[in-house]
């Protein structure tokens, strides 16, 4: 069923006359190929899609939809779709590229477009370093008004936690900067409230003094798995805040873009990022190292820059369904779970199921509060899969481990929208419904992992 309305060539040329970029229609030229995402899971078939070349032609293109009561999506780059935009407006906003890093107040600010990678060369040209995640190229705003748990989290928190300004067109069309003083209510909402709330033209944030990290990767053969489980449990309760890890169960295909090493087996991966020396993180990882027979040992003292080596994330497009849950503790019945679940001999079809250690700073409230919950969770359990009919084995399975909230930045499939309450704490989300009631009244702005709105009751 198309939720919006058809558009003709007219009213798409009035639109067009409006925009510096451009606007395009089904059939046209470009058309697929702008709609096109990292994550091919989602299929967009909107009837209008506005390539915005910047904040006025978003104002501008929000401002026509709602004259129309038309649906509107964003995308830049497409990492973690849910819903996807059936009719209605999709604008891209990928042509909206640019950072500027203030050195002497640690800042940076980016427009709405930009991907990490450029944030991270950037900042590294003053000592500084963003709260990026990952994947070097995810978009800067969608991973940051999802939470953003990157790879320093234990020691400096979610990215949302350093916002300190944001530049936003909401539903009506109006341009806004929201910040802890400014449109506070729209300020807690966008961090932590997704893309609910407007169109984030830019974003300004804090950056940190790293240069350098020990960084990289322990592998090991799957037959080791449960050996190593345990001995990563055990280990992270002894480490300090400067260090964020995680570990990976990989059951990657056996195709010629994948190291040999990895393809068509089971591999663990554990992942570290050290804020400290080399020398001490020798030292802390030798546990690991001693955990089972090493296959690759790729940890070492790196810039900063070269960050994306630690997990080795996919560069190329692909369609995947990734789902997720916080976990209140890692205790040896649930590593036994788990390894049931996705360890050697399991039936797991999914390409990775992972641990990521919390705790730290992403466990406590940040200075100026947001709407990112799950502050009290051990661990997040996130699995990434081809596109299956199968329900989440290994998601489902944990449950009893659970906080009975998920982490939406790691919820990508076409039912994702339907999870997007277990997000958040219940006041947290009555009170992004509320918000979302004011500012989004006939929520145009459903396309997404939706808070749908709800107005106070009297």
């Amino acid at each position: 069923m198309t939720t919006g309305k058809s558009i003709e060539k007219p009213a798409a040329a009035e639109l067009s006359e409006r925009l510096r970029g451009r606007v395009l229609l089904p059939g046209d030229d470009d058309f697929a190929s702008e709609l096109d995402g990292f994550n091919q899971i989602s299929e967009h078939a909107p009837d209008l899609l506005a390539v915005v070349a910047g904040a006025e032609d978003v104002r501008e293109a929000v401002t026509f939809a709602a004259a129309r009561q038309m649906p509107v999506a964003v995308q830049a780059t497409g990492h973690g779709p849910s819903t996807a935009a059936d009719g209605g407006l999709l604008i891209s906003t990928r042509g909206m590229r640019g950072v500027r890093v203030d050195p002497a107040a640690r800042t940076a600010r980016v427009e709405g477009g930009t991907q990490w990678f450029e944030v991270v060369e950037a900042a590294a040209e003053h000592g500084l370093a963003p709260l990026n995640g990952s994947s070097p190229l995810t978009g800067v705003i969608g991973y940051t008004l999802g939470g953003g748990l990157g790879l320093m989290a234990r020691k400096y928190g979610y990215a949302a936690d350093h916002v300190t300004a944001l530049e936003i067109v909401t539903p009506d069309g109006q341009s806004h900067r929201a910040t802890a003083d400014q449109d506070t209510d729209l300020f807690w909402a966008a961090r932590g409230g997704k893309g609910n709330f407007g169109v984030v033209t830019a974003l300004e944030f804090g950056l940190v003094p790293v240069e350098r990290l020990y960084g990289g990767g322990l592998f090991f053969a799957g037959e080791a798995a449960a050996e190593v489980l345990h001995a990563w449990r055990e280990w992270t309760a002894t480490v300090p805040e400067d260090l964020t890890s995680s570990l990976a169960l990989l059951r990657l295909p056996d195709v010629e873009s994948i190291p040999p090493f990895l393809r068509g087996r089971l591999t663990v991966h554990v992942r570290i990022a050290y804020l400290g020396s080399a020398e001490d993180g020798d030292k802390l990882v030798e546990p690991l190292r001693a955990a089972g027979p090493l296959v690759v040992d790729t940890l070492a003292d790196m810039p900063y820059t070269r960050c994306g080596e630690i997990h080795n994330d996919p560069t190329e497009p692909i369609p995947y369904s990734e789902r997720s849950m916080m976990l209140r503790e890692l205790d040896e019945a649930a590593v036994g779970a788990l390894l049931e679940l996705a360890g050697p001999g399991a039936d797991c079809i999914d390409l990775a199921v992972e641990l990521r250690q919390l705790g730290g700073a992403v466990g406590r409230p940040p200075k100026t509060p947001n709407a990112v919950d799950h502050r009290d969770a051990a661990f997040a359990l996130s699995t990434l899969s081809l596109p299956d009919n199968r329900p989440p084995l290994v998601v489902d399975g944990m449950a009893a481990w659970g906080t009975g909230r998920r982490y939406l930045n790691f919820l990508a499939s076409p039912d994702a929208a339907d999870l997007t309450e277990s997000g958040y704490e219940p006041a947290t989300f009555a009170r992004l419904a509320e918000i979302k009631a004011r500012v989004d009244p006939d929520n145009l702005f459903r396309f997404n992992h939706n808070i749908a709105p709800r107005p106070r009751q009297v």
